[in-house]
């Protein structure tokens, strides 16, 4: 798509969500399948891979590096691993797109095997911070150089070692903490990682799942340098950030009922079961099981009268990506729903709250930010144009709004909703929105 197009969401008013649906893989998975796949040795096999924009940029990342890899097909994918020193110089920057979980884990990963380096990625993640990371990483001892601003592009030049850092964080970050855990593979010593409160997990079960010794005592997590990985097969679940939208959609428009199959219930990543069911969600949990080390369940919603909540802070590191669906579920609740402790959502792929509460506002709902949340009043959301400001999260987050509304809403910026979720407007078109994406010059 050229610059100049502009993907619009239609979404006409009302309907319900019904039918049986299973949204695509875990991002946060995806990433990290690749990413120890191509350290670890022998052949590491992958299903339910998510193809979207994201994750894709880090499969290209670690092709560019020298890793043979095939697939994606139909989310399977075949990495032959190359070993914890087998990666190789690739011939140009490596470009990460819109994606901060790949720069931000992958600068740690990179940092220790000795090689120059330079990633890069589009005009949203070049305004992200980067320093939370290279600053850590920097006292580990590697070169790594940002932008005056501490943003990328961030150049990488080889350093004979690297050693343990014990490292609390500043604040509660699963990409901090990956990023760190991947440079302590290649640390003297041990690296242990505290943090202020829980966040996913996912790097810590993928590296035992690669028979990697990890420790967890309390909140800190610790590994020793130098391990060799080995490969193993991993079946990805479906994503719960992805699923989050239709568990708000079913619960605000009457009459839904829906199954969610094989949605990851990691318990760093339910926050957004636990909102949703303070606020008086009918959410049902069915058949749990644990497929490679993660829980997984089908999930079942019913509409229900949502009422307004104070959202628990210990809450708000298990639900951060879903905020955006959140906020539209509190739009349609009795009574005032207040977030704090959530200054996190102001550097996501947007200001999260600022472009929320405006969006929210267009619509006709009291949204008023604050510096580290938001105070949002439920009421009557009316049609209008929104602008998503090209994050995949709010632009389905709105999409959702439309079930409650009283006229049609329009959403523009769409076209990175593919980094997360291709396939959302087909599969939110079969389970009932009233959705169409169109390209405006």
């Amino acid at each position: 798509m050229s610059s100049a197009e502009n993907l619009v969401f239609h979404v006409r008013p009302g309907g319900c969500l019904s039918g049986t649906l299973r949204v695509p893989g875990d991002k946060s998975i995806s990433h990290r399948s690749i990413m120890l796949g191509s350290l670890a040795e022998g052949t590491t096999r992958i299903s339910g891979f998510l193809e979207g924009e994201d994750s894709l940029a880090t499969l290209r990342a670690f092709r560019a590096l020298g890793v043979d890899i095939s697939g994606p097909e139909d989310g399977a994918v075949t990495i032959q691993g190359v070993g914890m020193h087998g990666l190789k110089t690739p011939t140009g920057p490596l470009e990460l797109g819109n994606s901060g979980t790949s720069m931000r884990l992958l600068v740690g990963l990179l940092a220790g095997q000795g090689l120059e380096l330079t990633l890069i990625g589009d005009s949203s993640l070049s305004g992200r911070p980067m320093r939370r990371v290279t600053d850590p990483l920097q006292r580990m001892g590697a070169r790594v150089e940002t932008t005056e601003l501490g943003t990328a592009p961030l150049r990488i030049h080889p350093v004979e070692s690297l050693k343990a850092i014990d490292y609390p964080l500043p604040v509660a970050s699963a990409q901090i903490k990956s990023c760190l855990l991947l440079a302590g593979l290649y640390a003297e010593g041990t690296t242990r990682i505290t943090e202020p409160a829980p966040t996913r997990d996912h790097t810590e079960r993928m590296l035992s799942g690669f028979g990697y010794p990890v420790e967890r005592t309390g909140a800190s997590v610790s590994l020793e340098g130098g391990g060799t990985l080995t490969a193993c097969d991993i079946d990805i679940p479906a994503d719960i950030s992805s699923a989050a939208f239709f568990l708000v959609g079913a619960s605000i428009a009457r009459g839904s009922d829906i199954l969610l199959q094989h949605v990851g219930i990691n318990p760093t990543r339910d926050g957004v079961i636990n909102i949703l069911r303070l606020m008086g969600a009918d959410i049902e949990i069915l058949n749990r099981r644990d497929v490679g080390g993660e829980p997984v369940a089908d999930l079942r919603v019913r509409s229900a009268g949502l009422r307004g909540i104070r959202i628990p802070v210990d809450q708000v590191p298990l639900a951060i990506d879903e905020f955006p669906a959140l906020f539209v579920a509190a739009a349609c609740a009795e009574g005032e729903t207040v977030l704090t402790g959530a200054e996190e959502l102001r550097v996501k792929e947007s200001d999260r709250i600022q472009v929320m509460a405006d969006g929210l506002t267009a619509l006709g709902v009291r949204a008023t930010p604050t510096p580290d949340g938001i105070v949002i009043q439920g009421g009557q959301i009316h049609g209008g144009r929104v602008g998503s400001h090209g994050d995949h999260r709010i632009a389905m987050a709105f999409a959702m709004a439309a079930l409650r509304a009283e006229g049609e809403i329009l959403i523009d910026d769409c076209s990175n909703v593919n980094t997360s979720f291709p396939g959302f407007v087909r599969l939110a078109a079969a389970a009932g929105l009233a959705i169409e994406g169109e390209k405006e010059n």
